[in-house]
C-alpha cells in the first residue's frame, strides 16, 4: 500500500520506502495465475525490487518484516534480504520460504538479540551448529512444516531462555527420540503425524499444551506439574486401531499394552490440568490406562470428542476419577461404538451397577453436541438424569439444525423438563423443539 501510494507523487516517492514494516509477498509480484513466475526476467525484476526498496531504507530500524517467496527466487538474495533486517534490529520476522528441502536459513537468524518473535517455513529442515545459536529475547516461536533431525529442536529451545509460546504444526520428526525442554515456555502446540519411538516434555511452567501426534512407544519424561489447559488429540496407526479393537484375547492383550501402554505416562503427566479436550483417538487410547487412571483433583472442565466407531470403556473411570468437575461437553452425539467393556456411563449393557460412576461425579453442566434425536441417544439423555446428581443445566445442540431421526414424545410430558422429575434447565439448539411438539 505505501508502494502503491507513492506513486501518486513525487514528493512522496521514496516515502514508502522508510516505513518500519515491511510486508514481501511474490505472489502479489508474480502473479503466478498468470505464469509470470516462469518468464526469468519478471523474477529478475521481482528480486531488483526487493533490493532497491532496503538499499534506499538504509540502516532505519525496522520493526516487522515478512516475506513469502517461492521457487525461482534466488536463495542468495534472499538470505541477503534477510540478514540486511537483522541487522537493522528487528524483533517480529516471518519467514515463509519455500526454496526446496535443501534451502538453509542464514545462521544469523538464530543469532539475533532484537528478536522477539520469529516465524519459519516451510518445506526445509532446521541445520544449528553447537554454540552459535543466541535468542535471547525471544517469545514466540513458530516452526511451519518444518523438518526437525534428532537433537536440532532442543538445541534451538536452549537458545531461547525467554521463550513463552512455542507452535510447531505440521513439523516432520526424524524417527528417534525428541524432548521439548525449556524452563520458561508457557504455550506448546505442536502438530505431526509421524511415528516417535520417544517424546518427553520438560516443561515446569508450561500452561496450555496443544498435543496432537501419533502415539509414540514411550514418555520417558512428562513435566507438565503446573498445566491448567490441555488439548490431546492422539492418533492411531491402522495396525494399532485393529490390535486395540481385538483386545478381547488376552494374548493380544498383553501384546498391545506393550506396544501402547506407556501412554499411561503421559495421561500421568497431566494429571493436573483444569479443562482437558480429548479426541475419539485419546478416548481410545485410555482405555489402555483404566487400571492406572489418575485422579484429575483440578479438573473442572472436560470436552470429549466421541464417534461411533469408539467404545467408552475409558468413560466410567474418567468420571469416577474427576471429583471436582463441573461442565462435561460431549462432541459427535452420543452414539457410540457398543462393548461389554463401557461401563455404567451408558447404557450399552444392562447391568445391576447402572449409574455408578455418574453418580459418584459432580458435573452441574452438560453440553450434547450433533445430537441425531433417535431413541437411543434420548434414552441416554434420560440416563444422565437420572444419575448424575448435581446436574443442572442440559444444553442440546442439534446435528445440522434438525435431527435426522426423531424419537417418539413421551405421552403427556414434556420432553425438556423434569425428566427425572428434578428442576434441570434444558436449553435446545436446532428445530428439535418445534419438531417434537408438532407430533
Amino acid at each position: 500500500e505505501a508502494a502503491l501510494t507513492s506513486v501518486l507523487s513525487q514528493r512522496w516517492r521514496y516515502l514508502f520506502t522508510f516505513v518500519p514494516n515491511l510486508d514481501i509477498d511474490d505472489s502479489v509480484f508474480l502473479h503466478p495465475e498468470e505464469g509470470k513466475r516462469e518468464k526469468h526476467g519478471i523474477l529478475h525484476s521481482f528480486m531488483g525490487f526487493v533490493d532497491r526498496v532496503l538499499a534506499l531504507q538504509g540502516d532505519s530500524p525496522i520493526a516487522k518484516f515478512s516475506l513469502k517467496c517461492k521457487t525461482g527466487v534466488d536463495s542468495d538474495r534472499v538470505n541477503q534480504w534477510i540478514c540486511n533486517v537483522l541487522q537493522r534490529g528487528v524483533s517480529d520476522m516471518d519467514l515463509s520460504v519455500d526454496l526446496g528441502y535443501r534451502y538453509q536459513l542464514p545462521s544469523e537468524v538464530f543469532m539475533s538479540r532484537t528478536l522477539v518473535e520469529l516465524k519459519i517455513g516451510s518445506g526445509f529442515s532446521i541445520h544449528l551448529q553447537p554454540g552459535h545459536n543466541a535468542l535471547p529475547i525471544l517469545k514466540t516461536l513458530v516452526l511451519d512444516t518444518i523438518w526437525s533431525y534428532s537433537g536440532q529442536l532442543q538445541m534451538l529451545l536452549s537458545a531461547c531462555p525467554a521463550l513463552e509460546n512455542l507452535n510447531m504444526p505440521h513439523i516432520h520428526w526424524s524417527l528417534g527420540n525428541e524432548i521439548v525442554s525449556s524452563a520458561s515456555l508457557k504455550s506448546l502446540t505442536t502438530d505431526s503425524a509421524n511415528f516417535l519411538h520417544a517424546f518427553s516434555f520438560d516443561t515446569p511452567n508450561l500452561l496450555c499444551l496443544k498435543y496432537s501426534e501419533l502415539v509414540a512407544w514411550d514418555y520417558p519424561l512428562v513435566n507438565l506439574e503446573n498445566l491448567v489447559e490441555a488439548q490431546i488429540k492422539l492418533m492411531l496407526t491402522y495396525d494399532q486401531i485393529e490390535e486395540l479393537r481385538g483386545r478381547n484375547d488376552d494374548g493380544l492383550e498383553d501384546d498391545v499394552f506393550q506396544k501402547l501402554g506407556k501412554v499411561q505416562k503421559l495421561v500421568r503427566g497431566i494429571r493436573n490440568v483444569q479443562k482437558l479436550y480429548l479426541s475419539p483417538g485419546a478416548l481410545q487410547v485410555l482405555a489402555l490406562c483404566c487400571q492406572a487412571m489418575p485422579t484429575f483433583e483440578n479438573l473442572t472442565f472436560l470436552d470429549i470428542d466421541s464417534s461411533m466407531d469408539i467404545a467408552w470403556q475409558a468413560m466410567p473411570v474418567l468420571l469416577r476419577n474427576t471429583p471436582h468437575l463441573e461442565t462435561l461437553v460431549i462432541k459427535g452425539g452420543l452414539l457410540h461404538g457398543v462393548t461389554d467393556k463401557c461401563g455404567d456411563a451408558c447404557i450399552c449393557i444392562s447391568r445391576e451397577e447402572k449409574g455408578r460412576s455418574l453418580a459418584s461425579c459432580p458435573v452441574k453442566r452438560l453440553e450434547i453436541r450433533w445430537f441425531e434425536g433417535i431413541t437411543r441417544e434420548m434414552e441416554m439423555i434420560k440416563h444422565f438424569y437420572d444419575y448424575f446428581p448435581c446436574l443442572e443445566e442440559m444444553e442440546i445442540h442439534v446435528k445440522d439444525g434438525r435431527p435426522r431421526f426423531l424419537a417418539p414424545r413421551v405421552p403427556d410430558s414434556d420432553p425438556y423438563k423434569d425428566l427425572s422429575g428434578r428442576n434441570v434447565k434444558v436449553k435446545v439448539h436446532g428445530s428439535l423443539h418445534r419438531l417434537w411438539t408438532a407430533q
